[in-house]
């Protein structure tokens, strides 16, 4: 197949729409720049539709996820550098760019695969949940850490997040599609988590408990607030319990994604038995 060379031609230009929110949601696809993140994408079983690819640019990378794609039916269209360069995003030109559908799973699907209706005492998951975080850049490293830490899933709540902007995709490097994500409103996610007996430990500066006393194992949440506002009142039931970092300089937060990584890692910790 010879290779695309004009920057009108339709699929190009499809996957160019792609960069703006209101054409994913349209097409319910997503783009995926970069070798580690197509990797990551179709291991976890991603609908990769289209590969667009530039073989002066590729390398001996490039051709085991070429093999790759083929094996789950992807089509592969060549390109030339220009019109790759006119698809990637800032300066990732690695020679290829994914299409893929975008990827969606409810809390009765995590639920599914979290194994939460087994009567088992091994199953003992703890996720996290992000109420209002909506920077893409955040978003990405909270589930970079996510899967660092071995979490067993992230919920988003909040209707406004882009959780597959490709600023998200690019700062999670690829671990948006391996750490097990749902997206819903705060009440919804909120009984979701008291039927399935977890317990809620949720965030907040003015909490009287510090994270370090507070108790990570059986099944827990974490629920993590904008820095700008917090945590809305939905976490301040009787069965939620705030906990706070402390925080000994002038200002009163950090970003939410350090925020993240101290507790992944205490909650890491402790289950590890440390």
């Amino acid at each position: 197949m010879q290779p695309i060379t004009s920057l009108q031609n339709e699929r190009v230009k499809n996957a160019v729409r792609l960069r703006d929110r209101r054409a994913r949601d349209r097409q319910r696809m997503i783009v995926i720049d970069g070798h580690r993140e197509i990797d990551l994408a179709l291991a976890s079983g991603v609908a990769v539709e289209t590969l667009f690819v530039c073989e002066e640019l590729c390398d001996e990378r490039c051709e085991r996820l070429l093999d790759a794609a083929r094996d789950v039916g992807s089509r592969l269209l060549p390109v030339t550098q220009a019109v790759m360069e006119k698809l990637a995003f800032g300066d990732r030109t690695q020679g290829l760019l994914a299409v893929a559908q975008t990827p969606r799973r409810s809390l009765g699907d995590l639920a599914t695969h979290l194994q939460l209706e087994e009567s088992s005492a091994t199953t003992q998951p703890i996720v996290a949940v992000l109420e209002g975080v909506e920077k893409p850049g955040n978003i990405g490293a909270v589930l970079r850490t996510a899967d660092a830490a071995g979490l067993s899933a992230v919920i988003v709540a909040s209707g406004a997040t882009d959780l597959f902007n490709p600023n998200a995709i690019r700062a999670s490097l690829g671990s948006i599609f391996t750490v097990p994500i749902a997206a819903a409103e705060s009440a919804t996610i909120l009984a979701w988590l008291r039927k399935y007996g977890f317990q809620t430990l949720a965030t907040r500066v003015d909490a009287a408990i510090e994270y370090t006393t507070a108790d990570y194992s059986g099944r827990r949440a974490l629920i993590l607030g904008s820095e700008a506002f917090g945590l809305t009142d939905v976490w301040k039931g009787s069965d939620v319990q705030a906990i706070r970092l402390p925080m000994m300089g002038k200002v009163d937060s950090l970003n939410v994604s350090a925020t993240a990584a101290i507790l992944f890692y205490e909650a890491l910790r402790q289950r590890r038995g440390g």
